[in-house]
């Protein structure tokens, strides 16, 4: 089986266990009362971060419209990587991190409309660069799927811990550089998705965020890991992000004045609800066919929501659509 060069020191050890402690702080903070809106902002602050350090130039705010449904004046190409972001982001549950097929696949949808490989390996040579200076050249195009099989095996197979092995993936992607394109935001989202499988509160923490505001040091982690012939410079860059945006997350205070933040009881079905307005589009039909109830109840249940300021109606009875607030 393939093994990639790594070595582990104290540092990385010292790292790992202290994201392991923490861990559970962050996951007992997004169970706090404003939790749809923190886990929503999250993903807004992610998808931004993601697409920044790739040359997008559209603002958190700006993004945020996009993801919301609202028009903004921006170049399409930028409109166009946000929307198939947040399309790409929506299958984080249904993605197996461990799958060369669903990468593919999660490549096609934050690829669409893009390049025109979207969904493919690169038939073309390929390089990581930092500006208008490449400091890695990727393996040849031919050498692609024969590499990609051989990370994939040995992150299934690998005992090593999912942190450490998801930096390790991270890297090691970076380095065959798959894609013609897209392969910085794809590396970062599997990282993600293999820290997901650790733990499911990472599909909550934009790590992303973090490497948007140390961008020169990410390039020069992986450029001493490609000089040391090794990447635990890269590992030990990645862990400290993460333990740093656990730090920075673990404890943001819940946003007082609002519905949600002021201890207002609300039953299980009305949470089922207010997590599927937030999850997307719906209907009241849709949710009462969801919840196994009826469309008289379910629209009872709305009325009550709307009274307490917890949901809004934005736009028409026709065309409009329901929001959390």
């Amino acid at each position: 089986m393939y093994q990639p060069p790594f070595k582990l020191n104290s540092e990385i050890l010292s790292l790992a266990t202290e994201i392991s402690s923490l861990i559970e702080r962050f996951v007992i903070r997004l169970e706090q009362a404003d939790k749809l809106k923190l886990r929503k902002a999250n993903k807004i602050k992610s998808i931004h971060s993601s697409l920044a350090i790739e040359g997008n130039t559209l603002s958190e705010n700006v993004v945020s419209d996009i993801i919301n449904g609202k028009r903004v004046l921006a170049p399409q190409r930028e409109i166009i990587e946000v929307k198939n972001a947040l399309a790409t982001y929506e299958l984080y549950p249904k993605l197996n991190p461990f799958s060369i097929r669903d990468l593919l696949k999660a490549h096609g949808v934050m690829m669409h409309g893009i390049t025109l490989d979207a969904g493919r390996f690169r038939s073309c040579n390929e390089g990581v660069f930092n500006g208008k200076k490449c400091i890695h050249l990727a393996p040849p195009p031919g050498r692609v799927p024969a590499l990609m099989a051989d990370l994939f095996e040995w992150l299934k197979k690998s005992k090593e811990h999912l942190l450490i092995r998801s930096c390790i993936f991270h890297y090691e992607f970076e380095f065959i550089h798959p894609f013609s394109d897209g392969n910085g935001r794809m590396g970062r989202l599997w990282q993600s998705l293999i820290l997901g499988k650790w733990n499911p509160a990472f599909e909550h923490l934009p790590v992303e965020n973090m490497v948007y505001a140390n961008q020169q040091k990410y390039y020069d982690a992986i450029a001493k890991s490609s000089v040391a012939g090794e990447c635990s410079p890269f590992i030990e860059f990645m862990l400290q992000n993460i333990l740093d945006t656990l730090k920075q997350f673990k404890d943001i205070p819940v946003e007082e004045g609002t519905a949600l933040a002021n201890d207002i009881k609300l039953s299980l079905r009305q949470k089922k609800i207010i997590d599927m307005i937030n999850d997307g589009d719906v209907t009241i039909a849709m949710i009462a066919k969801k919840l196994k109830v009826s469309e008289r109840t379910i629209d009872r249940e709305m009325s009550k929501l709307q009274d307490l300021d917890v949901i809004a109606r934005e736009g028409s009875d026709k065309t409009g659509r329901w929001i959390v607030k």
